[in-house]
């Protein structure tokens, strides 16, 4: 089933503000509530459908990701900013982290989650952040990559629930599961109720009998991972992109925070880059500017061989369209600029000297620069421009 609309799952416009989200998010997850629609899977995949969209339009990195990209750029088996991994719905997301992630939205209705298990607590586990080293190559063209990281993870003898064999609970006698206590006061405007947290389990529902004697209770331990991750063309050193659902697990049961990528760029042995741009310094003798030759520059996928015309100057810049990086946001890609120096030999031989002394005052070695011949800032104000 294709994706629908984020923008018009919520029935908002693209320039809505983060309350008018908020607010369209909340008008669509009471209308389609599970408790207020008992047994009605239809309005329950829509409940999932809408939080899915909240959750990518209410965060600002992935709602630009999505408005350059498209469902594309925000989801889809490990990618960036989808839903959480291992569940199931809309974007991987369950209810539980539906309630969790975003109950605060619901205010009053259903008691911020509704019946025994919207109300329990589920614990989300932080963000993890790793550098990730990439070449020019692999910036050019996007890639795929197996990191290791070290993190939380389910702890495998209780199935992350922190109790001995999965098993050992015993259900909380004073919001008896649900994770939340109500309270009636009497006002003047009449009675008022309100919902807090249980004090007595912290919103679990739940206690342990009989700790996990791997985790301790914690449903979680320390091990490495192997994630795999796509990394889109395009990426610049230092940006950053998000993978959600692979970041450390969450205590006894909870959710797994986001796996944050930080882009590390190595630098290329020849190509210097600007930009989407790329700068080639290339040398070629006296003789070869003066009469003009071919020379081989390094591109990201190879070589190319261009022409230097006869009567070349010192310090001229050649274009090789098109042959830079992508943009990251869009189907455009740079250049490259290869920088024309003409050597000057620095020791010569008794003859060599002579046929240049015979050469000295003949008249096409005379500097004689027209208008085409621009100086430095001229010709770099030309390419930047």
């Amino acid at each position: 089933m294709s994706k629908r609309d984020y923008y018009e799952i919520l029935e908002v416009q693209k320039n809505s503000n983060g309350d008018e989200i908020k607010k369209a998010y909340r008008k669509m997850a009471i209308k389609f509530h599970p408790d207020k629609n008992p047994g009605d899977k239809a309005a329950e995949e829509k409940f999932k459908e809408a939080a899915e969209a909240y959750e990518i339009l209410s965060n600002s990195e992935k709602k630009q990701r999505y408005d350059q990209f498209g469902h594309a750029g925000v989801g889809g088996n490990g990618g960036f900013g989808g839903g959480r991994g291992g569940s199931s719905g809309f974007g991987g997301m369950n209810m539980d982290d539906i309630f969790s992630q975003f109950g605060d939205v619901f205010g009053g209705h259903f008691g911020g989650g509704g019946g025994g298990r919207g109300g329990k607590r589920v614990n989300r586990g932080s963000n993890l952040r790793v550098k990730v080293k990439m070449t020019l190559e692999e910036i050019a063209n996007g890639v795929e990559k197996k990191i290791k990281v070290n993190k939380y993870v389910a702890c495998k003898p209780c199935s992350g629930s922190g109790a001995k064999d999965g098993s050992a609970f015993n259900t909380c006698s004073t919001c008896r599961g649900s994770g939340q206590v109500s309270r009636i006061t009497n006002t003047i405007l009449g009675a008022m109720q309100t919902t807090s947290t249980c004090p007595t389990c912290g919103g679990e529902g739940q206690s342990i009998t009989d700790k996990c004697v791997v985790c301790h209770g914690d449903g979680i331990v320390r091990d490495e991972d192997v994630i795999n991750i796509n990394i889109p063309a395009g990426v610049a050193d230092g940006m950053q992109l998000s993978v959600s659902g692979k970041g450390n697990m969450g205590a006894r049961g909870g959710v797994a925070g986001d796996l944050i990528i930080v882009i590390e760029e190595v630098e290329h042995e020849l190509l210097k880059r600007d930009g989407l741009n790329l700068f080639y310094d290339h040398f070629i003798s006296f003789v070869d500017a003066a009469m003009g030759t071919h020379i081989e520059v390094p591109t990201i996928d190879g070589k190319a061989k261009i022409k230097v015309e006869a009567g070349t100057q010192s310090g001229k810049v050649l274009r090789l369209k098109a042959k830079g990086l992508p943009d990251i946001n869009s189907y455009s890609r740079g250049d490259i600029l290869v920088n024309i120096n003409v050597w000057t030999p620095q020791h010569l031989s008794k003859d060599e000297k002579m046929i240049l002394e015979s050469l000295r005052n003949a008249e096409n070695f005379k500097p004689n620069p027209t208008k085409k011949d621009r100086g430095f800032f001229e010709r770099m104000k030309q390419y930047f421009e």
